[in-house]
C-alpha cells in the first residue's frame, strides 16, 4: 500500500500534522504576515525601502508602470490646454516663454553655411576651403533672399518669415511639447514678382495631429503618428481643421494622411519634441510639472489683490458709544427698536452737520462725544507674500532651466558673480534646445529648400561632384545664429573674450557667434569702416593694428599721471 506524501523539514524527517497546523495558524495572523510582506523586523521582505507598499509615507503611493505613449495620449489635450491657458494669463508663463524665446531664436534666426568639404572631397577633387567659402557665399546670399522674402512666400498662408516660423515652431514646442511644419510643393506661385521658390512651409497647430476619426491608439498607430514594424514615424494624420472650428465642422472630421517623406526622399513633415523615455511619439509640455504649483500660485495672487482692493474700499470705520438700550428706554414706546435707531441716527447726523471744519480744502470729520475713527491694516493683514512666491518661481524656474532672477527679473539680493552663474547654467540649456531645434527642424528645412538650388544649379559645384540626395548633409551642414548673448559687465567680459583669443582659447568665430553676428562680415565691416577713415584722414584707432597685442589691447585706459 503506497504511502501518504509527507512534508520534510531540512533534515528529511516528516513534519507532523500538529506542527503543520500551528504553522498555518501563526502565518494566518495579521501580525505574522506583515513581518512577512516587510513590516520592519528582521522578516523585511523589501531590500529598498522605495518599494515599501505598508509603510506610512509610501503605502498610499503607488504610480504604476506604463509606456510613454499611455501615459501622455491619452491626457495631451487636457495637459496642453492647461499649459496654453497660464501662458495666456499667467504672467510669470508668458513672460517665462518669452524670455526662452528671445534669449533662443530672437527676431532673426540667420544661417551661416559650414559645408563638409572634407567628407565630400572623398567623393572628388576641387572639394576644399576654398570651394567651401564660395559655395557658402552662394548658398547664404540664396537662403536671405528666400527666407525673408517680402511676400513671404516660403509661408504656404504668406504671413511669416522663416524666422518667425522658427519662433512660433519653438514656442509650440515648449507650451504643447512639439511642433508640426508640413512642406509643401507650389509652382502654381513661381512668377515674377511672385515665388522664386515652389518649396514653403506650412506651420501645424499640434491638436490636429490625432487617430482618424479620434479613434483609440493601436500597434501601429499613436495618436495621429503612424509607425512602421520599426517603430518608425512613416505618416502623419492630420485634421483639416482644428476640432473646435464650429465654423469649419465638416473638414474638422476629416484626416489628411501625410508621409514624411516622398518616395524620392524629399521631407514633407518635420515633427519635432523632447523625448523623456524609449519609444515615446508625442511630446509634453515643459509646463507639466509645474502646473498645479503655478495655477496655485496665481490664485494666491488673486486673493491677495482682492485683500488689498477691500482694504483700500474700506480703510476707516467709525466705532459709536451707541447704547440701544438706552435709546429706547428714552422713547415713549420701548417696543419700537426701529424708531429708537432712527432717532439715535438723526442726532447723531445733527451733530455732525453742525461742526464741519475744513482745513486748505481738506475736509475734517467732528466725531459725536464717545466716537473713535479706527483703521483697517492695509492687504487684510496678510503677510508679505514674496518670500513664498519667489521661492514657487524658483522651482518654476528649474522647471524651465533658467536662473530665479531670469524669471522673477528681480536681481536686487544677487551679486554680480551669482548672476553670472546663473546665466551660465541657463545658457546650457538655452545651448541644448536651440541645437535639438536645429537638428530636428531649422536644418530640415533649409536641407529640403536647398534640393530646389541644386536641381537649378544654382550653387558652384566641381566637376564629377556627388548628387544632392547623396551627401545633403554634408551640403547642408551649417550653424544657426540666434539672440545676442548679451554683457553682464561689459568691460570685464570683453576683456575676458580678448584674453581668451589671445590665449587661443575661443576662435573670432565663436565669440561672434555668441553675439549673433557672422565673423566674417564683421571683418568686412571693420574693413570699410578703416577705409573710409583713411579717406576722411582720421586718426588710426589704437586697436586697429599689430602694435597692439589682443592682451595688451583689452587693458582698460590708463589715467595721465599729474
Amino acid at each position: 500500500m503506497p504511502q501518504p506524501p509527507a512534508v520534510l523539514d531540512s533534515a528529511g524527517r516528516p513534519i507532523a500534522p500538529a506542527q503543520i497546523q500551528r504553522i498555518r495558524e501563526s502565518a494566518g495572523r495579521p501580525g505574522r504576515m506583515r513581518s512577512l510582506q516587510g513590516g520592519g523586523g528582521a522578516g523585511n521582505a523589501f531590500p529598498y525601502d522605495a518599494a515599501d507598499i505598508l509603510s506610512s509615507e509610501l503605502g498610499d503611493w503607488i504610480p504604476q508602470v506604463r509606456s510613454p505613449d499611455t501615459e501622455i495620449n491619452l491626457h495631451r489635450d487636457r495637459i496642453a490646454a492647461r499649459a496654453r491657458d497660464l501662458r495666456r494669463n499667467d504672467a510669470w508663463a508668458n513672460g517665462a516663454i518669452s524670455r526662452i524665446l528671445d534669449s533662443t531664436i530672437g527676431a532673426s534666426y540667420r544661417f551661416v553655411s559650414k559645408p563638409d568639404y572634407r567628407a565630400l572631397a572623398l567623393y572628388a577633387r576641387g572639394f576644399d576651403a576654398v570651394w567651401a567659402n564660395e559655395y557658402r557665399q552662394a548658398l547664404e546670399a540664396k537662403w536671405r533672399t528666400y527666407s525673408e522674402d517680402l511676400g513671404h512666400y516660403n509661408d504656404v498662408h504668406r504671413q511669416l518669415t522663416i524666422s518667425q516660423q522658427f519662433r512660433l515652431a519653438l514656442g509650440h514646442k515648449l507650451v504643447d511639447g512639439e511642433s508640426v511644419l508640413v512642406a509643401q510643393w507650389r509652382p502654381d506661385r513661381i512668377r515674377p514678382g511672385g515665388a522664386t521658390y515652389a518649396t514653403c512651409f506650412e506651420g501645424i497647430d499640434p491638436d490636429r495631429l490625432s487617430n482618424p476619426n479620434m479613434g483609440p491608439d493601436t500597434a501601429t498607430m499613436r495618436n495621429g503618428v503612424e509607425l512602421d514594424g520599426d517603430m518608425v514615424h512613416v505618416a502623419y494624420h492630420i485634421r483639416r481643421a482644428h476640432q473646435f472650428d464650429w465654423y469649419n465642422s465638416i473638414q474638422s472630421m476629416e484626416w489628411d494622411r501625410v508621409e514624411r517623406e516622398d518616395p524620392d526622399g524629399w521631407r514633407r513633415v518635420y515633427h519635432d519634441y523632447d523625448p523623456d523615455r524609449f519609444g515615446q511619439s508625442r511630446g509634453i509640455s515643459v509646463f507639466a510639472p509645474a502646473i498645479r504649483s503655478l495655477k496655485m500660485l496665481s490664485r494666491l495672487y488673486g486673493v491677495k489683490l482682492q485683500a488689498e482692493n477691500v482694504a483700500a474700499a474700506f480703510g476707516l470705520y467709525v466705532q459709536s458709544p451707541y447704547d440701544f438700550e438706552m435709546v429706547r428706554n428714552a422713547l415713549e414706546n420701548e417696543d419700537d427698536d426701529e424708531q429708537a435707531f432712527g432717532w439715535y441716527q438723526d442726532l447723531r447726523s445733527e451733530f455732525h452737520k453742525e461742526r464741519q471744519v475744513g482745513i486748505k480744502g481738506a475736509h475734517m470729520a467732528s466725531l459725536a462725544p464717545g466716537e473713535e475713527i479706527k483703521s483697517v491694516a492695509p492687504g487684510g493683514g496678510q503677510a508679505d507674500i514674496r518670500p513664498f512666491a519667489h521661492e514657487m518661481l524658483r522651482a518654476f524656474s528649474m522647471c524651465l532651466g533658467t536662473s530665479a532672477e531670469e524669471i522673477t527679473n528681480d536681481y536686487s539680493d544677487a551679486s554680480w558673480s551669482s548672476a553670472r552663474a546663473g546665466i551660465t547654467q541657463s545658457e546650457k540649456t538655452y545651448h541644448r534646445r536651440t541645437d535639438e531645434f536645429d537638428l530636428n527642424t531649422a536644418t530640415p528645412v533649409l536641407a529640403t529648400w536647398l534640393e530646389e538650388p541644386f536641381e537649378r544649379n544654382e550653387l558652384p559645384l566641381p566637376r564629377n561632384a556627388p548628387s544632392y540626395l547623396e551627401m545633403r548633409t554634408a551640403y547642408a551642414r551649417g550653424r544657426w545664429l540666434g539672440a545676442a548673448r548679451g554683457w553682464v559687465d561689459p568691460v570685464s567680459e570683453r576683456q575676458g573674450v580678448v584674453l581668451g583669443l589671445d590665449a587661443g582659447l575661443s576662435t573670432m568665430e565663436e565669440e561672434c557667434a555668441k553675439q549673433g553676428m557672422d565673423w566674417e562680415e564683421n571683418l568686412e565691416q571693420r574693413a570699410i569702416e578703416f577705409n573710409r577713415m583713411q579717406m576722411l584722414g582720421l586718426p588710426r584707432p589704437e586697436w586697429f593694428g599689430n602694435e597692439y597685442t589682443a592682451t595688451e589691447a583689452s587693458q582698460p585706459p590708463q589715467k595721465a599721471q599729474p
